[in-house]
């Protein structure tokens, strides 16, 4: 299955995939008033990020295993 990759989700995953980041973080650095800019719902609807609560740090993004085979199909592997 080809799935046309929007740049800038592959982006998010990528930057998410270096390390796990705070929610806060990753919404005040993602977040847009843009309609046709989902750029963190579609990474999210897709599977390729999942939110954690993490005792002490709070809720927490991290890449998916789906993500993962998301940025290895799209050469964007660490």
């Amino acid at each position: 299955m080809a799935e046309t990759a929007d740049p800038l989700v592959l982006d998010l995953v990528e930057w998410i995939a270096r390390e796990p980041r705070i929610y806060s973080e990753v919404i005040a650095t993602w977040r847009t008033s843009c309609p046709r800019l989902t750029i963190w719902e579609d990474a999210l609807d897709h599977g390729y990020v999942s939110r954690q609560t993490v005792a002490g740090a709070g809720v927490v993004v991290t890449v998916t295993e789906q993500g993962e085979n998301f940025l290895r199909a799209h050469g964007r592997a660490s």
